[in-house]
């Protein structure tokens, strides 16, 4: 970031702050760009916890394999180690065989707090099973530590997040490999594995991928404004570390790191922040708003073979925008993208009166008199480069304002991929640019074609000139009945 910095060039700030502690208002006045990475209570998909957070999805982009070769094959599975125990044989133990007296087979299947016997377990692998109530290999990789084991093998639901461990191996698999090595060793009268060093393997996985552990929308309390805006690479990522910060414990040794290998919205961040403080370096007129529609209009939605993205889970699902917001991150078109929806602080302020925010509080984060004013169906209008609408009854037509910020003679013709069970049409359907004429206005209208309580359905419509592909989101959410909840 330091090489970026130069007389013109704007600051970016990272932060992780509660939205209230946020002018929102009067940071669209200042040239200060906000990039917020995606809050959450717990390592699933579930909803977004600040719902006007500029939300970051993460995206794997590599995998770290461990190798784990016993007697019989060799076994792939990922690991972040390069310590003691590997290249030796070690034998191998399924931690449901050695339940401490005081716990359970099922406890100690997924290797949990204190479930193990620590006669049994002394100078061996275990190898454990993720459960729904336990399901973390750091805590697995404890518990193993405790009773003086030498390794442990986690099998798990398929993820690309790999745990650091400094101590003891500890390699990750999935369920099908874990069920392989269980095999083996109920087959075996002395099992036996040994670890090989880690090593990066480039070129062989599907990137990216939407993380198990991002955050999804949609958006609880302002349904109309689309959640996460874009995805960027914030798995294993190997970056920076305060010494001061989580110092390692190796050998019962405490070590400071100067790097590390992380995985979170913590690490999409910097990645997004960068890209802005590019843009805004080549564009220094453009609004934070006209930036953010430029990172989400030129997303990628696929995955480097041409595939649809998908995203972790179980099992694996093709992404949509509440997993991945505009898609994945593309700086190169992001700094070309044609058109862009711009918003100023009279939007905002229109945003926060129809959240039902009262005039006396707007006006003190505007520190001007503010009196709201009434406006129908505003969220829906809102000049965002997507089209969120969660209650489709009949019929409903929005609008939006484009800017060209391309060649002066430009002209663009719509495309559209309408949601499942909706008809959306285009007016205009194209919009020619002159020296005179920069802004077009122009509106969408979504008819329902079926008269159900449905789920959200999504689309895309796609404004084209032959060199610039403006890519608007569409989701779409059909019901019958109001206050509805889907159970």
């Amino acid at each position: 970031m330091a090489s970026l910095w130069s007389p013109g060039i704007f600051l970016v700030l990272v932060l992780a702050l509660p939205l209230k502690t946020l002018p929102l208002v009067t940071l669209a006045e200042t040239n200060v760009y906000i990039v917020y990475m995606g809050d959450k209570l717990h390592d699933e998909p579930e909803l977004v916890q600040e719902s006007h957070h500029e939300l970051l999805a993460d995206i794997v982009g590599r995998d770290i394999p461990g190798l784990v070769p016993s007697l019989v094959s060799w076994t792939q599975g990922q690991a972040l180690y390069t310590g003691k125990n590997v290249d030796t044989f070690h034998p191998i133990v399924y931690g449901e065989d050695i339940a401490a007296e005081d716990s359970d087979e099922d406890r100690a299947r997924s290797c949990d707090s204190g479930s193990l016997n620590a006669t049994s377990a002394r100078g061996k692998v275990i190898l454990c099973f993720g459960s729904r109530s336990q399901r973390s290999n750091i805590i697995a990789r404890r518990t193993v530590l405790d009773v003086k084991g030498v390794g442990l093998i986690f099998a798990q639901f398929p993820t690309k997040d790999v745990t650091l461990s400094l101590d003891i191996p500890c390699i990750q698999v999935d369920f099908a490999i874990g069920t392989y090595l269980l095999t083996y060793m109920e087959s075996s009268r002395n099992p036996v594995v040994k670890f090989s060093f880690t090593k990066t393997v480039i070129g062989k996985q599907i990137s990216p991928e939407v993380a198990f552990f991002s955050s999804r929308g949609p958006s609880s309390i302002s349904a109309t404004v689309l959640k996460p805006d874009i995805a960027a690479p914030g798995v294993n990522i190997l970056a920076s570390w305060s010494p001061a910060a989580s110092p390692a414990i190796i050998d019962n040794e405490v070590r400071p790191l100067d790097f590390k290998i992380e995985s979170g919205t913590s690490m999409s961040c910097p990645h997004i922040s960068g890209v802005v403080a590019l843009l805004k370096a080549a564009h220094p007129k453009w609004s934070p708003a006209a930036i953010k529609s430029a990172l989400i209009t030129t997303a990628s939605i696929e995955d480097e073979y041409g595939q649809k993205t998908v995203a972790e889970g179980a099992p694996y699902k093709q992404a949509d925008p509440f997993d991945y917001g505009g898609g994945h991150v593309d700086p190169d078109r992001a700094m070309y993208p044609g058109l862009v929806f711009d918003m100023g602080t009279s939007d905002y302020i229109r945003f926060l009166c129809a959240l039902g925010y009262n005039s006396s509080a707007i006006s003190l984060m505007t520190r001007t008199r503010t009196r709201c004013k009434k406006s129908a169906n505003f969220l829906v209008n809102l000049n965002l480069p997507s089209i969120t609408i969660p209650e489709l009854k009949q019929n409903l037509t929005v609008s939006r304002t484009v800017t060209n910020v391309g060649p002066i003679t430009s002209i663009y013709v719509a495309r559209v991929l309408a949601p499942a069970g909706t008809q959306v049409t285009v007016e205009p359907s194209v919009l020619s640019f002159d020296s005179t004429r920069k802004e077009i206005k122009f509106k969408v209208t979504f008819c329902s074609l079926l008269r159900i309580q449905g789920r959200y359905s999504f689309g895309n419509l796609f404004w084209e000139d032959g060199f610039h592909v403006v890519r608007i989101p569409l989701i779409v959410r059909t019901v019958i009945d109001d206050f509805y909840a889907e159970t």
